[in-house]
């Protein structure tokens, strides 16, 4: 469950919540019951190891790719370079 930061307009108290996504926001402080709004918080997801290179997701030959898509259909792709 997703943890939410607000900030008091009134006080300046920032208070987190638990909450799920379909929850309602917070409207108001909870020690002086002000308008309150959202902050935008810095995210805990980091990559860290070896790994993660553009290498890893190469581009696939293209006439290769074709060529497996004819031979996977029972019938032969016209005008295909691999119908032939």
């Amino acid at each position: 469950m997703p943890i939410y930061e607000y900030r008091c307009n009134e006080c300046n108290h920032e208070f987190e919540v638990f909450q799920k996504m379909s929850d309602d926001p917070v409207k108001s402080c909870e020690k002086c019951s002000g308008d309150v709004e959202k902050l935008i918080s810095q995210s805990s997801f980091a990559l860290k190891g070896t790994g993660w290179y553009a290498t890893d997701y190469a581009k696939k030959d293209k006439s290769r790719v074709a060529k497996e898509s004819c031979k996977a259909t029972s019938d032969a792709c016209a005008g295909c370079p691999s119908a032939s």
